[in-house]
């Protein structure tokens, strides 16, 4: 097996976006290996289910762990498409590799999959670019421990921020989601803000003419959060009320306690329902009274974090 360039390691962290490579690489009928984290025990460094894949040129999309056994992986995975044999893989305790350790402890079981099925990956991520959940079906023969059998996984689209504000916070909260691989859609009165955002290339971008005109927020489903950051609060009713009218996982808005008690009377005041309003989330952030934009954004951030779904799921039942 040729030795590889560590470069050749695209550290993608969505399933939804190796899944879509995949099924563009099926499409086009390139070759490739699909490797999936079966179980796990003790720690790891990523959830079972995880996803990665290895083209005929040896490039790796994804990763297993944190590093100390992935170009071990993809080595395995090019010889898979070498033979055309599918492969089950153990690492750490118990297996009989006993040259490659996990650090963190416990067991990682694979497999690699030099044959996988097309055209379900190719439904899965249709399903996936329409904002809707997708399973896949996996083959575990030869695994021991749990994961005997066959083994179905559900993953969810990436997840997605809405972002309505202006200013230096509304700028830094863009970049730190962009940064951490949320898709963003980017609403404000301000021009020059959406200007200098277009290079993050966001999902959608709209003007906001008036704090009185009515707001749709469409994109906002079961895997999106909701903010609003503006100091001049006149701005928040209209796009709040739109917010609480979707399935969004989190609605919040910046400012202080008082600040945010006198939103939510605003917001009543114009009929909010008592119920509906109980999503909204505020003062936003796991640290209270930043005072610097990036680390409000970081804060935020983890607060919605905290309250994101599950991005893969295991089926209760084995199939």
């Amino acid at each position: 097996m040729k030795t590889l360039r560590p470069e050749q390691i695209t550290y993608v962290d969505h399933a939804a976006e190796i899944i879509s490579k995949a099924a563009g690489l099926f499409a086009s009928q390139q070759p490739f290996a699909l490797i999936t984290s079966i179980a796990i025990e003790g720690g790891a460094a990523r959830d079972v289910g995880s996803l990665a894949m290895v083209d005929a040129r040896g490039e790796m999309t994804g990763y297993l762990s944190n590093g100390c056994i992935d170009r071990d992986i993809r080595l395995r995975a090019l010889d898979a498409l070498e033979t055309g044999k599918r492969q089950v893989v153990r690492y750490g305790e118990g297996s009989r590799f006993m040259d490659l350790k996990l650090p963190c402890g416990g067991a990682l079981t694979i497999v690699i999959d030099p044959n996988p099925d097309g055209a379900a990956l190719t439904q899965a991520a249709a399903s996936l670019a329409d904002r809707k959940p997708a399973q896949l079906t996996f083959s575990a023969d030869g695994a021991d421990g749990p994961g005997q059998g066959v083994v179905q996984f559900e993953y969810v689209p990436v997840f997605r921020l809405v972002l309505a504000g202006r200013g230096a916070i509304f700028r830094s909260m863009a970049q730190a989601a962009e940064a951490v691989g949320l898709q963003i859609d980017l609403l404000s009165p301000d021009t020059d803000d959406l200007d200098a955002l277009c290079t993050l290339s966001p999902n959608k971008m709209q003007h906001l003419r008036s704090p009185y005109e009515e707001i749709s927020i469409k994109d906002a489903d079961p895997f999106s959060a909701v903010l609003t950051l503006f100091h001049d609060h006149e701005w928040e009713p209209a796009i709040l009320r739109a917010a609480l009218k979707t399935p969004a996982f989190f609605i919040g808005s910046l400012g202080s306690k008082r600040t945010h008690a006198q939103r939510c009377a605003e917001l009543v005041a114009q009929g909010v329902e008592p119920d509906s309003l109980a999503r909204l989330k505020g003062p936003i952030g796991l640290v209270p009274s930043l005072r610097s934009a990036p680390l409000i954004a970081v804060s935020a951030l983890a607060e919605i974090t905290q309250n994101m779904p599950a991005q893969i799921r295991m089926t209760p039942e084995m199939v």
